[in-house]
C-alpha cells in the first residue's frame, strides 16, 4: 500500500472512529435532552446506570466531538492544497463549502434535532480562513494559547462556560416537561418545543450569555488549529514511520486527559462541588484525551495486521456527514414520541447498547454502499456546491494565454 493511500485511509478511519464515540455521547442528549443529560437525578438514574453514566462522561463525552473538529481542520488544509495545485482559489471554494454546511446545520437543528454542530462548524469555518496560510509555528502557538485559556476557564469552582451550573427551578420544570413532550408528543409538538421552549425562563443574564458566546470558541478552536497544524506538518504522512511518536504522545495524553476528566466528574459526586479546578476536565481534559485517542488510533492503524475493521472505519469516515445526520434520524425515531418513544425510559446502559447497534449498522452498511457509489449523498451535494460542478469535481486547470501562444506552431 502506498504511503499517500495509507495516509488518506487513516484520515477516513479517524473520522469513522470518531463517529462511534459521537453517537454514544449524543445518545445521552437523544434520550434525556440537551439540558436533561446534565440532570440525571430528574430521570431517576441511579445505581449501575449512574456508574455507567460517569464512565461515559469520563471516557467518551466531550472527547470524540473534538476528534471531528481536529479532522475538520486537517481536511480544510488538504482541500486548500488540492485547490491550489489546480490554480483555483481556496478561500472562495471553502467559503462556499462553509456556507452550505451552515445551511445544512440550520435545517438539521430546526427540523430534526436540537444538538446540531454543523451550523457551528459552518460559522467557525469562516473564522478559520484567517489561519489558512499561516506558518505551522503560528498555528501551534495559537492552539497552545487557546488550550491554556480553556484550562484557566476550568479553574474556578463554578465553570463560567456552563449555563447549567446556575441552579434554576425553571430549568428543572423545562426538563420535566421535556420528558412528556419528547416521549409522547408528535412531530409537530416536539419541533415546536425544541425550537421555542425556553429552558432559562428569563433567568439567563444577558451579560452572562454574551460572555459565554465570546468564550465558547476557546472550547473548540484549539482542536481545529491542531488539525490544521498536523496537516501542514505531515503528522500522518507516513504512519508506519511515526508509530513511536504516536505511542509517546498517546501514552502521555490519555492518562492526563482521563485524570482531569475523572476529577471533574467524580469530585462533585463525593461532595466536592466547590473545589477549585472542578471544571478543568470539561474545558481542557476532553481535548487532551481526544488528542490521545487520535494518536492511539493512528498507532494501531499503522501496525494493524487485520484490516477488516479498519476498512469499515474508513468507509464510515468517507460517509461521515451522511452517517452523522443518519444517526440523528435513527436515534430521534427511537427515542422520540413519533417513533418508539423511549425518551428517558431506556436507561443509560440500554441506551448505549442502542447507540452501538446504530453505529454497528453503519459499520456494516457503509462498505456495501461504497461498492456502488463513490460518495454519500450529503458529501456529493457539498462537493457540487463547493466546486459549482454537477460532477462534484474540481474544474480542470486553465491554461493561460501565454502558454497557449508558446505551444502554438510557429511559421518561419
Amino acid at each position: 500500500m502506498s504511503t499517500l493511500k495509507k495516509r488518506i485511509q487513516l484520515i477516513d478511519g479517524l473520522r469513522g472512529f470518531s463517529l462511534a464515540g459521537i453517537v454514544l455521547a449524543n445518545m445521552l442528549a437523544f434520550q434525556y435532552g440537551m439540558f436533561g443529560q446534565s440532570k440525571p437525578q430528574l430521570f431517576g438514574i441511579g445505581g449501575v446506570d449512574q456508574a455507567f453514566l460517569s464512565f461515559l462522561q469520563i471516557t467518551v463525552v466531550g472527547s470524540f466531538m473534538p476528534i471531528f473538529a481536529f479532522m475538520f481542520g486537517f481536511g480544510m488544509i488538504k482541500l486548500s492544497e488540492s485547490l491550489q495545485s489546480r490554480d483555483l482559489r481556496p478561500k472562495c471554494h471553502l467559503a462556499r463549502r462553509f456556507l452550505l454546511l451552515f445551511g445544512i446545520g440550520l435545517l438539521h437543528i430546526t427540523y430534526l434535532w436540537e444538538g446540531d454542530i454543523l451550523s457551528f462548524y459552518g460559522v467557525l469555518g469562516f473564522f478559520l480562513l484567517m489561519f489558512l496560510n499561516r506558518k505551522p509555528k503560528t498555528l501551534l502557538i495559537w492552539a497552545v494559547l487557546l488550550l491554556v485559556g480553556a484550562g484557566l476557564l476550568g479553574l474556578p469552582a463554578s465553570n463560567p462556560m456552563n449555563p447549567l451550573s446556575i441552579e434554576s427551578t425553571h430549568m428543572e420544570n423545562y426538563i420535566i416537561q421535556s420528558q412528556d413532550v419528547y416521549g409522547n408528543g408528535n412531530y409537530e409538538e416536539i419541533r415546536d418545543f425544541s425550537n421555542n421552549g425556553d429552558p432559562f425562563g428569563g433567568d439567563l443574564d444577558v451579560s452572562f450569555a454574551l460572555l459565554a458566546l465570546v468564550l465558547a470558541p476557546l472550547m473548540t478552536v484549539p482542536m481545529f488549529l491542531l488539525g490544521m497544524h498536523a496537516a501542514t506538518m505531515g503528522t500522518f504522512s507516513d504512519p508506519q514511520a511515526m508509530r513511536h511518536m504516536y505511542l509517546r504522545r498517546a501514552s502521555f495524553l490519555i492518562p492526563v486527559g482521563l485524570i482531569l476528566k475523572a476529577y471533574g466528574v467524580l469530585a462533585p459526586q463525593f461532595g466536592a462541588e466547590g473545589w477549585p479546578g472542578i471544571g478543568i476536565g470539561g474545558t481542557l481534559g476532553g481535548m487532551l484525551l481526544a488528542l490521545g485517542y487520535i494518536y492511539a488510533f493512528a498507532m494501531l492503524y499503522a501496525g494493524s495486521r487485520r484490516y477488516s475493521l479498519m476498512r469499515r472505519f474508513e468507509a464510515v469516515g468517507r460517509l461521515s456527514l451522511t452517517n452523522y445526520l443518519m444517526q440523528s434520524v435513527i436515534c430521534t425515531t427511537i427515542f422520540y414520541g413519533y417513533g418508539l418513544g423511549l425518551f428517558g425510559r431506556a436507561g443509560v446502559i440500554i441506551g448505549a447498547i442502542i447507540a452501538l447497534a446504530v453505529y454497528g449498522t453503519q459499520l456494516w452498511l457503509s462498505p456495501l454502499y461504497l461498492k456502488k457509489f463513490s460518495s454519500g449523498p450529503v458529501e456529493y451535494l457539498l462537493r457540487i456546491w463547493t466546486y459549482l460542478s454537477w460532477k462534484g469535481q474540481p474544474r480542470k486547470k486553465k491554461r493561460s494565454n501565454t502558454n497557449l501562444q508558446d505551444s502554438a506552431p510557429r511559421v518561419h
